[in-house]
């Protein structure tokens, strides 16, 4: 664990929207043990509220206030009530406020300090904040009790302690304190404050990391300003996201399209590859379509004409001019009627030995006599 002096340092290795805690030293707050005849909690801030603007020369406005309760009875109950002056702890977060550096809770140390060590019962509490002394007592681990003392003379000590411990008992605190706890750098006060009040103290460590306290001292400013830096911290992860995504597809999409420009170039050198074959199958191919009406039956003119009488549906149906070339076969007739014309067209056109050429006919030329004079093309498939 690094040992930090200063809230610079602090500032120095924490970002804006981390988790922290700032806790408070006891010279910047106002810290008061109330005894409220009610039991109601929802009458509580008013009434704390009310106490504390009796004791500090500030407008509530001007302060951030909050409270812990002690114990309740029928009676009433006692309340540990804590308040801050905003401007003060403005200008002692400033090096933490000025990097967006917003706490999750502000509270006291010594209240952190009285959790840790103190939950249960009365304890005085001892130890040293910067050039002070702080003696604080706590009731069932919540601060009800602050004084700082000017140095760590044991003299100065003994003197101020029992003044302390008289203005606590005025406010109804028991002093007989069953659990002293002197921080382990003032050693030499152990045998002052064992002569003070006949109990020998207990030695506590700085607390890594200290137990929570109740107390929140946030203003509602800051709570404001974190939840923007939240909401900005949200965003910028979803833009973040979407940036990430954008360049995962980019990313992809070059992949693909250089897989994709990888196989073109293969097909293309597989073309290469395979180009005079290619070009020796349509040579080929070419050759023999020209010699197709040389040696295919189905191109020979007196096999075509055959296969078209046999298509003959009837004797009403003659061919009167047969012509065929190496790229058509025409047809020409007269039929008694268009509609045998056009049952003639139809069996050509299915005739399986004709299948070599497609047949198509206009629409005949109806004679005077009624007749119909057609005219049938083929051409090879």
């Amino acid at each position: 664990m690094r040992g930090l002096t200063t809230l610079e340092e602090a500032g120095e290795l924490l970002k804006p929207g981390d988790d922290f805690i700032l806790g408070l030293p006891v010279a910047v707050v106002l810290a008061q043990r109330l005894r409220l005849p009610t039991i109601d909690r929802d009458e509580f801030a008013d009434m704390v509220r009310i106490q504390i603007e009796k004791a500090m020369p500030y407008s509530t406005e001007e302060m951030t206030t909050d409270s812990e309760i002690i114990s309740q009875t029928e009676e009433g109950s006692v309340i540990s009530a804590v308040a801050v002056h905003n401007e003060k702890l403005s200008e002692l977060a400033a090096p933490l406020i000025s990097r967006d550096l917003i706490p999750r809770q502000v509270t006291v140390y010594a209240a952190q300090r009285a959790a840790t060590h103190a939950p249960l019962g009365t304890a005085l509490l001892i130890y040293p904040e910067s050039e002070a002394i702080v003696c604080a007592i706590s009731e069932e681990g919540k601060l009800s009790f602050t004084r700082t003392l000017d140095g760590a003379d044991p003299l100065q000590l003994q003197r101020d302690l029992p003044q302390l411990a008289l203005s606590a008992e005025l406010q109804g605190i028991n002093t007989a304190f069953p659990k002293i706890l002197l921080d382990e750098s003032l050693f030499a006060l152990r045998d002052t404050v064992e002569g003070l009040f006949a109990n020998t103290p207990d030695f506590v460590a700085v607390e890594v990391p200290p137990a929570e306290s109740g107390l929140n001292l946030l203003p509602q400013a800051w709570r404001q300003r974190r939840a923007q830096i939240a909401r900005q911290g949200e965003w910028r992860k979803r833009l973040l996201l979407a940036g990430g995504a954008y360049a995962a597809i980019l990313v992809l999409f070059i992949a693909y399209m250089l897989i994709l420009k990888f196989r073109i170039g293969r097909l293309d050198r597989r073309i290469a590859r395979d180009a005079p074959r290619t070009e020796f199958v349509k040579a080929t191919d070419t050759r023999w379509r020209a010699l197709a009406p040389a040696i295919d039956p189905h191109y020979y003119p007196i096999e075509v004409l055959v296969h078209i009488f046999d298509s003959l549906p009837s004797a009403d149906v003659r061919i009167t001019n047969f012509t065929q070339s190496a790229r058509q076969v025409s047809i020409e007739g007269e039929a008694n009627s268009a509609a045998l014309a056009y049952q003639f067209a139809d069996k050509v056109k299915k005739n399986p030995e004709l299948q070599t050429f497609q047949f198509d006919m206009s629409a005949p030329r109806i004679l005077p006599n009624d007749h119909a004079q057609f005219r049938l093309e083929g051409k090879p498939r």
